[in-house]
């Protein structure tokens, strides 16, 4: 399985990746997202929406186990970040979760 901390990490490294729930709704609506990865305390409206537009969209969206401070934390940044947009993964394989049935068993934000 894939280590989905290294995975995101790496994704913000070397890829295109743009931070904010408002910018994950943006690029969900717009279709520009191959993955919007969520935190676990994501707002549950702002949640609804970009799972809404991402099913109309075909863009998968998955739930990070760890909060948004976890995930700001793997991301390297200095702020909360309560949802990511992949646009290019760059050399991480995150988007190979996608692909497989791996989803529902995402493991990240582990202590």
């Amino acid at each position: 399985m894939i280590n989905m901390d290294k995975a995101i990490a790496l994704a913000v490294k070397t890829g295109k990746v743009s931070f904010g729930a408002n910018s994950a709704l943006q690029n969900v609506k717009t279709g520009k997202a191959k993955l919007i990865v969520l935190a676990s305390n994501c707002p549950k409206d702002i949640k609804v929406d970009i799972e809404y537009y991402g099913k109309l969209s075909k863009i998968p969206v998955i739930t990070y186990k760890g909060t948004s401070m976890d995930l700001a934390e793997v991301a390297g940044k200095l702020f909360i970040i309560s949802a990511l947009s992949i646009r290019e993964s760059g050399d991480s394989e995150i988007l190979k979760i996608v692909e497989t049935s791996e989803i529902q068993e995402v493991v990240g934000g582990e202590q």
